[in-house]
């Protein structure tokens, strides 16, 4: 972004939900992050576009401890289980429940963030896996670099990647990089820095892993950093930043059925126009 011409700090605002609020308030000026987020603060969606995907499809996992010996899809076996899982990303796990017909209560099941994650961490995932590791959850809901630790380590077995598995759930949400309405109506150039970085980005890493790894030091503990290519590399051909209609009749649906929102929302109001002529010029 920086390459385009914007001038921005990275600030990690755990969880997303809070993130959201801080979006509606002013606090921050672009979100990355999951793309149902801004009904948590706003369930009409009367400030927010999305102006790019970051990736497609529902990210999260479900990975199970290992010696439960669950099968993969097999969500009506579990029984019992503390799940840990993120506010914001919960709901996809819960609405992947209800539409796989569990009913959590009744069989024991819950959800509840991971111990220790109520402040900013590094990664909610690797605080996942770790949690796993002691035994202090069953099972946790996390993105791919908590995932990967969990099954290298043997902890952990993956029952549900909702990218890959298809069905509803791909398409309950995905990551994306949104902006405020004001943000895009007073700062349009800086909108479309942002839209152009994510782009050259996504680009850039489809060319060459290793600027993943030289992130990943930054960020991650060194196991977690020697990981992240491998990660990005599989998830390569997900990186598109156009909004399908499809995507966002699945995300409008989601927060429909969840409660988020009591509208309907189409395309023209989730999606920037502005920001959809700059992907069919890529």
């Amino acid at each position: 972004m920086r390459d385009e011409g914007l001038d921005v700090e990275l600030e990690l605002l755990f969880p997303v939900t809070d993130a959201a609020a801080a979006l509606r308030n002013g606090e921050i000026d672009f979100l990355a992050g999951a793309a149902h987020a801004p009904l948590y603060a706003d369930p009409g969606w009367s400030d927010v576009r999305l102006l790019a995907a970051l990736a497609r499809n529902m990210y999260w996992f479900l990975v199970v401890r290992s010696d439960l010996d669950v099968e993969r899809g097999a969500l009506s076996s579990l029984r019992n289980v503390r799940i840990g899982a993120a506010p914001g990303p919960d709901l996809g796990l819960r609405h992947l429940f209800r539409v796989e017909g569990v009913d959590v209560d009744a069989a024991g099941i819950t959800v509840a963030p991971v111990p220790g994650t109520d402040a900013a961490s590094i990664s909610f995932g690797v605080t996942a896996a770790q949690a796993l590791e002691e035994g202090r959850i069953d099972a946790f809901w996390a993105n791919g670099m908590g995932t990967e630790v969990a099954v290298r380590k043997g902890i952990g077995t993956v029952v549900v990647d909702a990218r890959r598995d298809g069905g509803r759930g791909a398409l309950f949400t995905f990551p994306a990089l949104m902006a405020a309405r004001r943000t895009i109506d007073n700062a349009p150039e800086a909108a479309a820095a942002a839209v152009r970085g994510v782009m050259r980005a996504q680009r850039e890493l489809r060319d060459d892993l290793g600027l993943a790894t030289k992130v990943g030091r930054a960020l991650f503990p060194d196991m977690e950093a020697g990981l992240i290519a491998g990660l990005i590399e599989r998830d390569l051909a997900y990186y598109d930043p156009a909004i399908t209609p499809e995507m966002a009749a699945g995300l409008a649906g989601f927060g429909r059925d969840t409660g988020l929102t009591g509208r309907d929302l189409g395309y023209d109001r989730l999606v920037s126009e502005d920001a959809r002529r700059l992907w069919a010029g890529a």
